[in-house]
């Protein structure tokens, strides 16, 4: 089987089976595992897969600049956001994550609704200017221009002041085995940060990014409350998440 050959056939079984294991391959095609592996480090390179120990993954649509990532799939996110806000109550403590779901999910929040909002997202703060019932606290620290957030540790120990009922959390992939996952290892330390500070953190992910991964564990599926999410109960994906006990709301 030529390059070309081995390159479509990788692309082929990643996106019907969800993951590439490349003794499997190597096994099936009679080539050597190296071969399968330097394969995987040219798609890798190429942002198709996110490679992982023993072979590789979907790799998250995230990876585009803020700008850009706020045109994916932005009903879908906004369904996402519209579930999301329903689940803060008057008066509650909430810290709201960045991203481009965070920013619908502040949008989507009652313009009358009292409650306090901790973010360290410049743009969630400002979106929240005209709700005036919204206290707003705006974490600093280096700004990661990717997400438009703070991070580092200037922002990590800012989040380790604060504390709220509930957490509404970012990722940039979700999958049954990497689980939650970001791009960057700050960001990753930062949000972490953050849902150690709630009573209650739901994940919220739109489905471009449900069954793909990134470089970076965020946390693991026992420490969180829930995922919000607009891909449908049947997807394979949500039936592992559910599974493992993992409470999914539908987004529809």
């Amino acid at each position: 089987m030529l390059a070309a050959e081995r390159r479509d056939h990788l692309l082929d079984m990643l996106a019907r089976q969800g993951k590439i294991v490349a003794k499997d391959v190597a096994a099936e095609l009679g080539i050597s595992e190296d071969s399968v592996r330097r394969d995987l480090r040219e798609l890798a390179a190429e942002g198709l897969c996110q490679r992982v120990y023993g072979g590789a993954l979907p790799a998250s649509p995230a990876v585009a600049d803020y700008a850009a990532r706020q045109s994916v799939t932005p009903d879908g996110k906004r369904r996402v956001a519209a579930v999301a806000a329903g689940l803060v109550r008057p008066g509650s403590a909430l810290i709201l994550d960045g991203g481009t779901t965070a920013l619908a999910t502040a949008r989507a929040l009652p313009p009358d609704l009292d409650c306090t909002v901790i973010t360290h997202s410049p743009t969630v703060a400002v979106a929240l200017v005209e709700h005036p019932r919204a206290e707003v606290i705006l974490l600093g620290g280096r700004l990661f221009k990717h997400s438009a957030v703070t991070c580092g540790a200037a922002a990590v120990e800012a989040a380790q002041a604060v504390s709220a009922d509930l957490c509404l959390l970012g990722v940039a992939g979700v999958h049954p085995d990497a689980g939650l996952t970001t791009g960057d290892a700050e960001e990753a330390a930062m949000k972490r940060a953050l849902a150690a500070r709630s009573a209650e953190t739901y994940v919220l992910a739109s489905s471009e990014k449900i069954g793909t991964a990134s470089r970076f564990r965020v946390l693991p599926w026992e420490e969180i409350t829930g995922l919000v999410t607009d891909a449908g109960p049947g997807h394979p994906v949500v039936r592992a998440v559910t599974s493992r006990g993992v409470q999914v709301l539908q987004a529809g």
